[in-house]
């Protein structure tokens, strides 16, 4: 269902519409990790996440008639901005389910990418029955924001990118939620760079990827945690490719998650969102794992309240 050549094709697709995100390096957080690690710096990228690799390869492969009744569908924010600007660039109509709790800096970004958002309860159910809703009213295509294999073939360009750049990874760790960004980091690995072992970080309050791989069937998340990207359940196209293709998920309690947000702006002078951060957080906390490794990282986004981060950040400090 995703080869190497869906990927390669997938990255010459959407190649014209994204940023080559940079591989950046830290002498600082080597020394915290006790090992080397390679960045692969999505925050940089265009809506500021991931997000905008897999959004554009699944909308750029609609039909015409798909085209003309627009887009939809349901996510915190990465995606849904996604979405929007895919759909912008393409001329056509975008409707996004957004739970009322969304970060504000998210919701401002569907807006000015011409997206028209739906408020719902923040429950997977709620987000779920909006969206049919919408889409029986509009016609539009839903484009799931990680249960959808075009979505995860653009989620694995970045992985593929880090390989190009970097070789012999001994690791490569990625968040977490849905599984998208997992799922396609997992395949690019097994095709690219078939060495390297898959680690993925997960919050602690959102643990269903964690439970799942334990128990050999989907759990569902409890969604307590500040990583709000990273809060939803494996679906049934993800879990499959996590529990063959991952080694490992390590969880990490928002403390952790905040702390490494700081260490990354600190020592990198960078901003990454908390999602972003999970993996960061793993290393420092599971520093058997990866010390005297060469650990390749997926800063998968940099969608960050900074209000709400200078708030996190004094919390921590009292």
């Amino acid at each position: 269902m995703i080869t190497s050549a869906t990927i390669l094709t997938a990255h010459g697709r959407i190649r014209p519409y994204i940023h080559r995100t940079p591989v950046m390096t830290s002498g600082g957080m080597d020394q915290l990790a006790g090992g080397s690690l390679f960045f692969k710096c999505e925050n940089f990228q265009k809506v500021g996440a991931f997000k905008a690799r897999g959004a554009m390869n699944a909308v750029l492969q609609l039909s015409p008639e798909q085209r003309a009744a627009g887009v939809a569908t349901h996510s915190s924010g990465n995606h849904a901005q996604a979405i929007a600007r895919s759909a912008r660039l393409l001329g056509i109509r975008a409707y996004i389910v957004m739970p009322r709790t969304a970060p504000a800096i998210k919701k401002r970004g569907v807006e000015g990418y011409g997206g028209e958002i739906f408020e719902c309860e923040p429950t997977l159910q709620a987000r779920e029955s909006m969206l049919q809703d919408v889409i029986a009213k509009t016609g539009a295509t839903e484009i799931h924001p990680f249960n959808n294999y075009e979505v995860m073939a653009g989620q694995a360009t970045a992985a593929l990118e880090l390989y190009q750049e970097v070789t012999d990874l001994d690791i490569i760790l990625a968040p977490v939620g849905g599984g998208g960004l997992l799922s396609g980091t997992s395949m690019a690995t097994r095709y690219f760079s078939p060495r390297t072992v898959v680690i993925a970080a997960e919050p602690a309050g959102a643990d269903d990827a964690y439970r799942s791989m334990l128990s050999g069937q989907p759990e569902i998340s409890q969604a307590n945690s500040i990583a709000d990207g990273l809060l939803t359940s494996l679906g049934d196209k993800t879990f499959p490719i996590v529990r063959e293709n991952v080694q490992q998920i390590i969880t990490v309690t928002d403390d952790e998650i905040v702390r490494a947000m700081r260490h990354i702006w600190e020592k990198m002078k960078i901003i990454i969102e908390p999602s972003s951060a999970v993996p960061v957080a793993a290393v420092l906390k599971a520093g058997d794992v990866f010390r005297g490794k060469r650990t390749g990282i997926i800063l998968s986004g940099g969608n960050v309240d900074l209000e709400r981060a200078l708030l996190l950040f004094q919390e921590q400090g009292k």
